[in-house]
């Protein structure tokens, strides 16, 4: 039985299924409210698909249960951006996209373990902790310029090496995945 934390008067009888609709319509606030609904349905992409999601998909944007996303779709989600030196390039170089827990929170999954795979079939699996931390993001802007497949785009999975001197090892640079277009979600 549901009891609420205060009384309740009604004025006249409720129509029928009206109990079960406000209850739906309070609990949906709620959940928006704290933060912990997922977002609202994702976009199919009008465009080029840059990037796949599959695996654990809460909230798929297409039939077969995946979630596909074109720059237009990335660009819909947080964004974030920092300044970091590569091992692959001379010179600290400025990368713009969405933090990977960001990116799961729009296909309605929490911080999980990812299998990212390039589009030479290269990959490497990002673990749990690097997602939910926040330190990786992918990438889809370069020094706040597209990024053709010739400078290692469309997407690449960076992560801010010299704002935390810990990632800077071959472990997290070997997880600096470019050329990035699947996620699968573990």
């Amino acid at each position: 039985m549901l009891r609420l934390p205060y009384p309740v008067r009604l004025a006249c009888p409720p129509a029928r299924g009206w109990l079960i609709g406000t209850l739906r319509g309070t609990l949906l606030g709620w959940l928006l409210a704290l933060g912990a609904a997922p977002a609202a349905a994702l976009d199919p992409p009008s465009g080029k698909a840059v990037l796949t999601l599959t695996g654990k998909v809460a909230a798929p944007n297409g039939p077969d249960g995946t979630a596909s996303f074109d720059i237009g779709v990335l660009e819909r989600l947080p964004r974030h951006s920092f300044t970091t030196k590569t091992p692959w390039y001379s010179k600290p170089r400025k990368f713009t996209g969405v933090l990977l827990r960001d990116l799961l929170a729009a296909v309605g999954t929490a911080p999980a373990r990812l299998n990212a795979v390039a589009l030479n079939d290269y990959r490497v699996e990002i673990p749990l902790d690097d997602v939910a931390r926040g330190d990786a993001m992918l990438a889809y802007l370069l020094d706040d310029e597209p990024m053709s497949v010739r400078q290692k785009g469309p997407l690449v999975i960076i992560y801010p090496f010299d704002d935390k001197p810990e990632l800077r090892n071959a472990v997290h640079y070997s997880r600096a995945i470019w050329q990035l277009r699947a996620l699968d979600i573990q």
